[in-house]
């Protein structure tokens, strides 16, 4: 798992709200950062996860 850039996803908040239109005031930066840091750790620990070959989807139940 490598470490996660403050730089790299500053740039990255900072593309996908100017795409979004979503204007982010300076004072939300550091806290939008650190949530994002943590569902990039979290997707990392998912991503790293090795099934076995005869794993299966779970089936899809529906109400």
């Amino acid at each position: 798992m490598s470490e996660i850039d403050d730089k790299a996803l500053e740039a990255y908040i900072k593309a996908a709200a100017a795409a979004l239109g979503v204007p982010i005031e300076d004072a939300w930066m550091p806290s939008i950062r650190a949530n994002l840091a943590v569902s990039v750790r979290l997707a990392n620990i998912v991503a790293d996860f090795e099934l076995p070959d005869e794993s299966e989807p779970a089936p899809v139940f529906e109400a």
